[in-house]
């Protein structure tokens, strides 16, 4: 089971889209240099997105994408199955055929985990990455150069 670059990339650009796009549309160009990402991965990524739902393109001078939905709306769950990114910690992708046609000896392990991390993945929405992204202002920023 691994998340595959779709999957982070897709997330990382929808959190850059929500921290950026508060008062325009942010074009995918930008997105691509803040984060190194591909622009032509970018485009087929949001191009998912859109069909999702999860963004919206604005055409002509000052287009771009904005967000779909408003962020707290917005789970990571929803973004990695619109990159159709799939977790799967099966061997048989959940069809419990494993071994011979039965499940495996540890079918329910891996399906259990599979429930479990999606459940959290659901759980967290881009409104909630994007408060850890913010500083809080009442928070000092102290910077240690050596300590013995």
């Amino acid at each position: 089971m691994r998340l595959t670059t779709k999957g982070r990339f897709a997330v990382t650009a929808m959190i850059d889209l929500a921290l950026n796009a508060q008062n325009n549309a942010v074009k995918l160009n930008s997105i691509s240099e803040r984060q190194q990402i591909s622009l032509s991965y970018l485009e087929q990524l949001f191009s998912k997105l859109r069909r999702a739902g999860l963004v919206e393109s604005i055409r002509g001078p000052g287009g771009g994408y904005i967000l779909g939905r408003d962020a707290g709306e917005i789970n990571i769950a929803q973004i990695i199955a619109a990159a159709e990114d799939e977790l799967d910690a099966t061997l048989c992708k959940g069809k419990a055929n494993c071994q011979s046609g039965a499940p495996c000896l540890t079918h329910n392990l891996w399906e259990n985990l599979n429930h479990t991390i999606n459940a959290y993945l659901s759980s967290v929405t881009l409104a909630g990455l994007l408060a850890q992204q913010q500083p809080d202002k009442n928070t000092q920023i102290v910077k240690i150069t050596h300590i013995y």
